[in-house]
C-alpha cells in the first residue's frame, strides 16, 4: 500500500528517522506550522507521481488503494480500456468498441454510462476527466493529507 505518511518526532528525541519510502517524511514536534503544511504539500506532489495503479479484477471489482467498488458489465468494459491507458487519453470510439462490440451505441449512451461510472468510481479515489474534442482519461485524485 503507498499511502503518503508524514510522522511527526519529539524534539530532541536523539536519533533522527531514515526515511527509505520517497512517500515518508518527517517533522519534529516544535516545527512551525509553515514547515509542516510545505512537507505535507511535498508529499501530495510526491503521490501524485508514485500513483498507485487500479486494478479491474475478473469479479467486476474495481480495486484503488485501500477500497474497492462493485462495477455492472458495461462499466467494467469502459474502465477496462481506461485503465489499460490509465492517464492517457481514451477516445470515444475505443470506448465504444470495448463496451458495445457488436454495435455502436448513440452518443448519448456512452456519456450516461461514463457519468454512472464517475459516480460509482469517486468514493474510491478515481476520476475520469473529459479532454474536449478527444476523448476521456481516468486518473486519482489529489491526496489530501489532514
Amino acid at each position: 500500500m503507498r499511502i503518503p505518511r508524514l510522522l511527526v518526532v519529539a524534539d530532541g528525541d536523539g536519533e533522527l528517522p531514515l526515511p527509505i519510502d520517497c512517500l515518508e517524511d518527517w517533522v519534529t514536534s516544535g516545527a512551525p506550522e509553515w514547515e509542516v503544511d510545505a512537507r505535507r504539500h511535498a508529499l501530495v506532489l510526491r503521490s501524485g507521481q508514485h500513483a498507485v495503479r487500479p486494478l479491474l479484477d475478473e469479479d467486476g471489482l474495481l480495486h484503488h488503494r485501500d477500497a474497492w467498488v462493485s462495477l455492472s458489465p458495461v462499466e467494467q468494459a469502459l474502465a477496462g480500456v481506461l485503465l489499460d491507458r490509465f492517464g492517457a487519453v481514451v477516445t470515444r470510439e475505443m470506448l465504444a468498441d470495448r463496451a458495445w462490440p457488436a454495435g455502436v451505441p448513440t452518443r448519448n449512451a456512452l456519456d450516461v454510462h461514463v457519468l454512472r461510472l464517475r459516480r460509482r468510481i469517486a468514493p474510491v479515489g478515481l476520476e475520469i476527466r473529459t479532454v474536449r474534442s478527444r476523448g476521456y482519461l481516468m486518473q486519482s485524485r489529489e491526496v489530501v493529507l489532514s
